[in-house]
């Protein structure tokens, strides 16, 4: 028997198929949800300017109401504007970061952020001295890559990565910095 043959036993003829009109269509699952929510969802996916038309085609919505609504985005400071002919947008990374650091105050106690930061600056110590160095900036793919597979040089540098990514927000958590982190990539704690 070939792996894409189905067994004799698998169904016996007795029992129809499923209804399909019961389930919903992949169209309504992508499209589902409002306006606001579907254009914010497509808001937080784009990281280059793009034009309010190409974003309106994502969201499934007309132009006049995706140009609304990124207007008053803007204003909330979760996209920025690019003027002129025609207009673009794109996410704000900042809001997001000014978000997720207060969305850390709020979970956790400074205590608790002195612990979670210790832990991480603990983890972050052990990829300094596994890699002699600073940073994972500093590293060599190639030169990490003599001592262990590629594959995991990678992940471990992306993990530490990650690490300090996660030390800088709890770190701007702990300080009541709303301002924004100063590292490039954005991970969640």
């Amino acid at each position: 028997m070939d792996l894409t043959d189905i067994p004799d036993d698998a169904y016996d003829g007795d029992g129809s198929p499923p209804d399909r009109s019961a389930f919903e269509s992949p169209d309504t699952l992508l499209t589902g949800g409002s306006i606001r929510e579907r254009l914010l969802d497509t808001v937080t996916a784009i990281r280059t300017p793009t034009k309010v038309s190409t974003i309106a085609d994502r969201a499934d919505c007309d132009t006049e109401t995706a140009r609304d609504y990124l207007a008053w985005f803007a204003e909330m400071g979760m996209v920025r504007r690019y003027d002129g002919r025609p207009a673009r947008y794109e996410r704000n990374d900042a809001y997001f970061e000014w978000r997720r650091i207060n969305q850390i105050r709020e979970d956790y106690s400074e205590a608790e952020l002195v612990d979670l930061l210790s832990d991480v600056i603990d983890e972050i110590d052990t990829y300094r001295d596994r890699f002699d160095a600073d940073s994972p900036d500093e590293v060599s793919l190639v030169d990490a890559s003599r001592t262990t597979s590629t594959e995991a040089a990678w992940e471990a540098l992306t993990e530490w990565e990650t690490l300090e990514r996660r030390a800088a927000l709890l770190d701007a958590a702990r300080r009541g910095d709303s301002a924004g982190v100063d590292t490039p990539h954005s991970i969640d704690v």
